[in-house]
């Protein structure tokens, strides 16, 4: 029988275990007054903001940030671009955690968790934004597990349901990328219902474009953001092939995502154009819609080319942080800072310290299952048993 030495002890007392073990302490915690005491107990929201931190962050900034599956498999798989394969399968672990998440989140949202499959199995809203959300994020969530079941049955060599998966990819890729195309701009379409609600320099009838081609901006920072996290602290994980093609992966999606934030800046301006909105921006609203759109999308637009030209993989590093934060901060002005924006000060919402710990644990939970899976599966390197048939 093995034993539990003092040295395999102190082996599992890293930084890293520690605070995501007090993260995973406090977020059970919250889960238990939650789910015992309602949501009165635990969030700051009203009829004023019936949605707050957990919509923004761990639906709106979530399902953008996870666009990097969809974006990195049709590179690969439809348009051909073969040396972006070693990011594949990183790029839909990370998606399927994120949606996987961002439905773990909406069950701390909606009041009654237990009914939230009813809209699609019980009683469709068939004329409703949110039932063609959650349908596509059903369907996708789905999609995604099926693309990443693949690297399960090769883990457990399960060869024959593998193969089958395999000649599917084309099909799963393409569906994948429909799906996405719906529900990333239906989310912004959600708050085209709300015009007298949201300021005018955020509110356009353009939103659906904007939350769509901003989410492919969001999905190519943060397989490299991921992709550098990964390199340096799972770099044993990684084979020859993965080595080889990171610098490849790393310029080719910072050349891509600097004309994809150049193309959402144009777009952004024509909206403002067509509503005519210049005179807000000599206002504070203004200077805060400059921030947003000067330091995290022209900016990053900027640095980007400048990171793929000099081949600056350092910077190009840090743009990617510039730009998930710059859609981050997008999600949050559009869903709380710029909503209900004519509010005075006392009635605006701010998240209790319960809501922050849920979002920050929610995030721990999927690098904790990240890790665990990246470092037990073929991520990052070909199974051997498996070479040259991806």
């Amino acid at each position: 029988m093995s034993t539990v030495t003092n040295d395999d002890f102190k082996s599992y007392l890293t930084p890293f275990n520690i605070v995501t073990g007090l993260i995973i302490i406090a977020g059970l915690i919250v889960t238990v007054i939650r789910f015992s005491s309602g949501l009165g107990a635990v969030t700051n929201l009203d009829d004023n903001y019936p949605w707050g931190i957990w919509i923004s962050f761990d639906l709106l900034c979530g399902v953008a940030l996870a666009a990097g599956g969809y974006t990195t498999a049709a590179a690969c798989y439809v348009f051909g671009f073969k040396k972006f394969h070693s990011a594949v399968r990183p790029a839909v672990l990370t998606a399927f955690l994120g949606y996987a998440l961002v439905v773990l989140a909406l069950h701390y949202d909606v009041g009654r968790p237990w009914r939230l499959p009813y809209p699609i199995f019980v009683q469709q809203g068939t004329t409703s934004l949110l039932f063609e959300v959650g349908l596509c994020v059903f369907l996708y969530l789905t999609v995604l597990f099926m693309e990443f079941l693949p690297t399960l049955f090769e883990w457990a060599g399960w060869r024959k349901l593998r193969d089958v998966l395999v000649k599917m990819t084309l099909v799963l890729v393409i569906f994948g990328v429909v799906l996405s195309t719906l529900h990333q701009s239906s989310l912004g379409a959600l708050y085209t219902i709300a015009p007298s609600k949201l300021h005018p320099l955020w509110y356009s009838a353009y939103l659906p474009v904007f939350f769509f081609v901003s989410s492919i901006a969001a999905g190519l920072s943060m397989v490299i953001f991921e992709g550098s996290l990964s390199h340096k602290y799972l770099h044993r994980m990684m084979d020859s092939e993965y080595n080889r093609n990171h610098d490849d992966v790393v310029l080719g999606f910072a050349k891509g995502c600097s004309w994809v934030l150049f193309g959402y800046f144009a777009l952004k301006m024509i909206g403002l154009t067509y509503d005519n909105n210049w005179s807000y921006l000599a206002s504070g609203f203004g200077a805060w819609f400059l921030v947003e759109m000067l330091c995290f999308v022209a900016l990053p637009a900027f640095l980007y080319a400048v990171g793929a030209r000099d081949k600056n993989f350092a910077l190009i590093k840090w743009t990617a942080i510039l730009t998930v934060l710059g859609i981050v901060l997008n999600r949050f002005n559009v869903s709380l800072v710029a909503f209900n924006y004519h509010l005075p000060s006392e009635d605006k919402y701010f998240p209790h310290i319960m809501e922050i710990i849920i979002s920050v644990f929610i995030v721990t939970v999927g690098v904790v299952v990240f890790r665990f899976v990246s470092t037990r599966m073929p991520v990052f390197f070909e199974h051997p048993n498996y070479k040259g048939q991806h």
